[in-house]
């Protein structure tokens, strides 16, 4: 737990699920430098600094969107103002849910909404902490720009390794005039005008390819991704790599795609065994929308398959899947932990009935067989190339 200090008072914050050896901070510069912004705190910036950043509080009476919050930092600050939380993270909306409650709020102080959700019909205030995906930044963009007005407030915020030109090309596209402020503690702030004669047009996202024939098990199905899915416009090599040693069909009643995307290995697996039933699970919304689409763009039952947005297993019974198809992250936004690994392979072992498997696919520096041999007592190659491993990994009876 950290604590982050604003004008507004002092919050604990967490990250979800909550670890207390986790190291990661549930707050960055980033969203500090946009509250104190907010506030009319200009530090230690001189005069001619303090004018191009607006040295005087906003006015957060109207509505106020906060979309990308990562951890609940911005909403859980502004929770007196009743924003929106506008997430496509199921951990981040967890996240400020227990942050607003532990700074004293009530459940209903801020409304969390996903990005599928329709948004505000009219946004005052709109704050956007800029997410690692460049596409969803787009369509977020796209779909909030109708709700805004001439005299909307539009601040976005991200650590300088964040902000690109292509950042600052797409508010300006679809928002307005753009500009940015100095750099403070490595963070920036982006201000963007409004436009009511400027047309943006429709969002580009979702988008669909057709996988190819060294694509293994998935040749031939159809890919539908929405944006902020990981590569959202073509086929990963790592997944690539793993449907060309996917476990043949015909053994598995329930299935898991467990960090799903855009559900292509559940969906194949559920081509190669038409007696079998898929539970696809992401933690982010727009991959759990795409791992649904995937399946029906593919003409399968979705009588066959539930689609989940949740941290790992957490909402799979124990004992009741015979396979789990794993592709595990190794970043948390811009930090490297292999802590969603561990958690998703502990998840697996405890959703798994006695002689199910787990079967992961991941770079081979990152020495998962180590954790599979010390929670599962076993790990056997399937394949590797100089890249990458498949591990297979099998529950039994201690």
């Amino acid at each position: 737990m950290n604590r982050l200090i604003t004008s507004w008072g002092a919050y604990d914050l967490t990250r979800f699920p909550e670890d207390p050896r986790d190291p990661l901070r549930a707050w960055s510069a980033a969203d500090a430098y946009l509250l104190r912004h907010l506030a009319g705190e200009t530090g230690e910036a001189s005069e001619a600094d303090a004018a191009q950043e607006g040295a005087k509080p906003v006015d957060l009476s109207g509505t106020v969107a906060v979309v990308g919050d990562r951890w609940g930092a911005l909403t859980t600050a502004l929770a007196g103002y009743a924003p929106t939380l506008i997430t496509d993270s199921f951990l981040a909306g967890e996240a400020t849910r227990a942050n607003v409650a532990r700074a004293g709020f009530a459940p209903d102080a801020v409304r969390i909404s996903t990005t599928g959700d329709a948004p505000p019909a009219r946004i005052d205030v709109l704050l956007v902490r800029v997410p690692k995906s460049l596409a969803l930044l787009e369509d977020q963009l796209h779909r909030l720009a109708p709700a805004l007005h001439a005299g909307t407030v539009v601040v976005g915020t991200g650590m300088v390794t964040e902000i690109h030109t292509s950042t600052l090309d797409l508010f300006e596209r679809i928002i307005g005039p753009t500009r940015t402020s100095l750099a403070r503690q490595k963070a920036r702030l982006i201000f963007s005008t409004p436009d009511p004669e400027r047309a943006a047009g429709a969002s580009p996202w979702p988008r669909s390819y057709v996988l190819d024939g060294d694509s293994g098990a998935g040749a031939g199905l159809m890919a539908v991704n929405h944006a902020g899915v990981f590569c959202a416009e073509r086929l990963d090599i790592g997944t690539r790599f793993f449907l060309r040693h996917l476990p043949a069909g015909g053994d598995a009643a329930h299935v898991v795609d467990l960090g799903c995307g855009n559900g292509v290995l559940g969906t194949a697996a559920a081509v190669a065994d038409p007696g079998a039933t898929v539970t696809f699970i992401d933690e982010s919304y727009p991959a759990v929308a795409s791992a649904e689409a995937t399946f029906r763009a593919n003409g399968l039952d979705p009588a066959r398959a539930r689609f989940v947005a949740g941290d790992a297993l957490s909402a799979v019974p124990a004992g009741s899947v015979d396979l789990v198809l794993n592709n595990p992250p190794f970043h948390s936004h811009q930090a490297t932990t292999g802590a969603t690994a561990w958690r998703m392979f502990a998840g697996a072992r405890a959703a798994l009935r006695p002689g199910g498997e787990l079967w992961v696919v991941g770079n081979r520096h990152l020495g998962y067989h180590v954790k599979l041999r010390k929670l599962f007592g076993n790990s056997k190659v399937v394949a590797s190339d100089p890249k990458f491993v498949v591990l297979r990994a099998v529950k039994r009876d201690r």
